[in-house]
């Protein structure tokens, strides 16, 4: 199955080295339309003012963390739908299954490599095509 390579994806971290590097992998996978966030707040503003068809989320930030934004996200009929892949430094099992009650499509633990990250997008974009 083929990837829309158009769709909008938000990419949400407050590390902004990390914003850039994620963004990097991504637009060389062919993705293109990208929007950024620094915190959860910001994410879910932009959240509210455009649809985006997957959004990358760092756990630790301020202001909202990456599971509070996740389970807005999942409370809120408008964004229930958007797949959400993790991306965070925190694998403890413990972790990991609070992200995968919270409703995550996808969960990434940094460091990463640009082939996990696109094997990832592909996971989550083809299942959500067969929805």
């Amino acid at each position: 199955m083929e990837i829309d390579r158009s769709i909008p994806i938000l990419i949400v971290d407050d590390n902004q080295a990390m914003r850039r590097l994620l963004a990097d992998i991504v637009r060389n996978a062919g993705f293109k339309n990208l929007v950024f966030a620094e915190d959860g707040m910001i994410a879910l503003q932009k959240l509210g003012e455009a649809s985006f068809s997957l959004v990358f989320l760092d756990w630790d930030m301020p202001r909202k963390n990456g599971l509070e934004v996740l389970e807005a996200m999942r409370a809120s009929e408008a964004l229930a739908h958007v797949p959400v892949i993790m991306v965070t430094a925190k694998a403890e099992q413990d972790k990991v299954m609070a992200a995968i009650a919270g409703g995550v499509s996808n969960y990434v633990v940094k460091p990463y490599t640009p082939n996990s990250i696109y094997k990832k997008m592909q996971a989550v974009l083809c299942a959500k095509d067969a929805v």
